[in-house]
């Protein structure tokens, strides 16, 4: 009998913190209504090959082509290199 007792009580317990979690709003997710579903572009920097996000990357036209970069350094780096 105390083992039922316990087991009702725990699960008690752990349903009213569920309910009062979700009722609080802890929720710390994307808004995935205000970004239309795309949290943000990944793109390949062609001189150190990280992925950065597309809105921070730095962007440079070399050779008629635009490319996307980590940092001003490996732009100057990538640019100098196709010049060669």
């Amino acid at each position: 009998m105390g083992f039922f007792r316990l087991l009702f009580f725990g699960a008690l317990i752990y349903l009213v913190f569920r309910l009062v979690k979700g009722a609080l709003g802890s929720h710390k997710g994307i808004d995935r209504r205000r970004t239309n579903g795309v949290i943000d572009e990944m793109v390949q920097d062609p001189n150190c090959k990280t992925y950065i996000p597309r809105r921070d990357a730095h962007r440079r036209r070399v050779a008629g082509n635009e490319y996307f970069f980590c940092s001003k350094t490996c732009a100057d780096t990538y640019e100098v290199e196709m010049k060669r």
